[in-house]
């Protein structure tokens, strides 16, 4: 008997159910904010479980990582503003990463209210393994794209990124 692939699950593949009210809904086919929260969302603990299991670290740890290895030596707002995550997770991570031996976290001479950050041997060390991991994952997420619909959506998000401002009141970037 010959075996039927089986169909990934889509609000189109399923009948919907009649809404109990009259009111408006979501069409989760189109409704792009949430297209992007569920892949980033899936993206987010697929790579945690898979970091942590091979590399002792988890995304959020990663990502300040990655940043780290790209401006040696920013402070916390600085990774606030780029990762878009508040002050009290980023400090407990850093915490965290510190205790670990992955950063470096100094006081700045001129403001003592300001601090370095960087990688230590150890935390480059550990990123250069997880970057590899994660060039991976990238590749085979956007396997299904072409090298020019790849060219695209990174011009599409990055047009999106750069307007959030339309929607958050502020200036993100």
């Amino acid at each position: 008997m010959k075996q039927i692939p089986e169909m990934p699950l889509s609000t189109r593949s399923r009948q919907k159910p009649a809404p109990t009210d009259a009111g408006p809904t979501l069409d989760l086919d189109r409704y792009v904010p949430a297209f992007i929260t569920f892949i980033a969302n899936k993206l987010s603990n697929s790579a945690t479980a898979f970091y942590q299991k091979q590399f002792g670290v988890n995304v959020t740890e990663w990502r300040i990582m990655s940043l780290l290895a790209i401006e040696p030596g920013i402070p916390a707002s600085r990774i606030c503003h780029v990762i878009g995550f508040d002050k009290g997770p980023v400090s407990r991570t850093l915490a965290g990463l510190e205790k670990r031996g992955h950063v470096s976290i100094r006081t700045d001479p001129n403001d003592g209210r300001t601090h370095s950050i960087s990688l230590t041997a150890k935390g480059r060390t550990t990123h250069d393994k997880v970057i590899a991991a994660a060039f991976e994952r990238e590749r085979r997420l956007l396997s299904c794209l072409s090298k020019d619909e790849r060219e695209v959506l990174i011009d599409l998000l990055r047009r999106l990124h750069e307007n959030l401002g339309a929607v958050t009141g502020g200036t993100e970037s």
